[in-house]
């Protein structure tokens, strides 16, 4: 580097020697009357926003309210939709069961009407619960009697009476069954 291209360093002015600093004088306090209106002030703004904030919050609850209760009003309505093909299927076979006197025609075309009512509930989360031949499970079967059977072994299920069923999961209705209790004991000879 050349002795030219030094860079310089510039020093800060001095002050006069005869210039002392001062402090800048303090502005005035404000007088009581002046923070009492600005006090006064801020309470009317505070309170302003809190009503505001209360009228709010009540809308908020309303809207809730309301919204909650269509839910609730129409929340089946894609389950209905789902279901009118199946009543318009049942009229048309109760129309069909009127003028045949074939019984195995009626019979095939309820059986098709129940295979349809029953994979809509299904495509909307209802599953039946067939629990014939497993084991008893309290929380899914209501055990409405005990029964003696040599080909059901002890504590399965040996006959639905109900069928149960449950949504997504949760259990609507447990299965009414009938659980066997094992082989008959033979009765003892009385003395």
């Amino acid at each position: 580097m050349s002795e030219n291209s030094q860079t310089e360093t510039t020093q800060p002015n001095p002050a006069p020697a005869g210039a002392t600093a001062e402090p800048a004088p303090a502005p005035a306090a404000p007088s009581l009357e002046e923070q009492l209106a600005a006090a006064k002030k801020e309470s009317a703004a505070n309170y302003d926003r809190y009503t505001r904030a209360v009228a709010d919050l009540e809308n908020f609850r309303k809207r809730t309210v309301r919204e909650k209760d269509e839910l609730r009003q129409f929340a089946a309505s894609g389950v209905m939709e789902d279901i009118i093909p199946i009543l318009d299927n049942l009229g048309l076979g109760l129309g069909a069961a009127k003028q045949q006197t074939d019984v195995k025609a009626i019979t095939d075309g309820i059986t098709l009407v129940l295979e349809q009512f029953k994979s809509t509930l299904a495509k909307h989360g209802l599953k039946e619960i067939n629990p014939q031949g497993q084991a008893f499970d309290p929380n899914l079967h209501d055990c409405i009697s005990h029964q003696p059977s040599a080909e059901v072994p002890e504590e399965k299920v040996s006959m639905v009476v109900r069928l149960g069923y449950s949504l997504n999961g949760r259990l609507l209705r447990p299965a009414s069954v009938v659980v066997s209790s094992g082989p008959a004991k033979p009765a003892e000879a009385k003395d």
